[in-house]
């Protein structure tokens, strides 16, 4: 049977539910969406997820994180996990260090779909990049998390995790208001790194943290 496609899903302002769901069907509804979070901050981990519907108790309002308030995607976080199969991964700094960022984050878009509690038939990952090694047929679709279900639901799990961990990591690295900008380079960062220097959780390969003395 030939591989279906959601290449020629339109870009609007919300996946289209019907066309996935019959390409779900096709696939004895094991579909899995693969997403990231956090590839541009300057600190903290990558954290990946995927994710494989149940597409007749679809939770209402799927659609990219970043169309989303922090409350909703937080309620969407949780019926996610209550009626979906969930699995995420992450790569730490350090990680991303050793290997770059896009390396890295390919490693644990591969683990996130290797830790499904079913082995998904076709996979659909955010971007231009499809994990090597996933042991399953892939797709990368440019815009995925707008365009299909399954990869904006990953795009939430993967969003809401990252968050809570470095709202999590203020408590042990006081001072650079991790709970605030999520270890993004925005000014506060910049300052706070200024003052205190880097921590742990500082991508030291990054050129900002290398100018401000944090490479090696």
């Amino acid at each position: 049977m030939k591989t279906p496609s959601l290449f020629d899903l339109p870009f609007g302002d919300a996946p289209d539910a019907t066309a996935e769901a019959r390409m779900a069907g096709r696939l004895d509804g094991l579909l899995a969406g693969v997403d990231e979070a956090g590839r541009g901050p300057w600190a903290g981990p990558v954290v990946t997820a995927a994710v494989i519907l149940d597409y007749t108790r679809l939770p209402e309002g799927l659609n990219d994180s970043k169309k989303l308030t922090e409350a909703k995607r937080e309620a969407l976080f949780e019926e996610i996990c209550a009626r979906a199969l969930v699995s995420f991964a992450s790569a730490s700094a350090a990680t991303i260090d050793r290997l770059n960022i896009r390396a890295a984050t390919l490693a644990a878009m591969r683990r996130s779909v290797q830790g499904l509690a079913w082995r998904p038939r076709h996979v659909v990952v955010d971007g231009r990049d499809v994990p090597p090694g996933l042991g399953v047929d892939g797709q990368a679709l440019i815009k995925g998390d707008s365009r299909c279900l399954a990869v904006a639901a990953a795009s939430i799990v993967a969003k809401v995790i990252r968050d809570r961990m470095m709202v999590a990591a203020e408590a042990t690295y006081p001072g650079y208001g991790f709970a605030i900008h999520k270890g993004y380079g925005v000014p506060a960062h910049a300052a706070a790194l200024r003052q205190l220097g880097p921590c742990p959780l500082h991508r030291r390969s990054f050129k900002p943290i290398a100018a401000l003395g944090g490479g090696d």
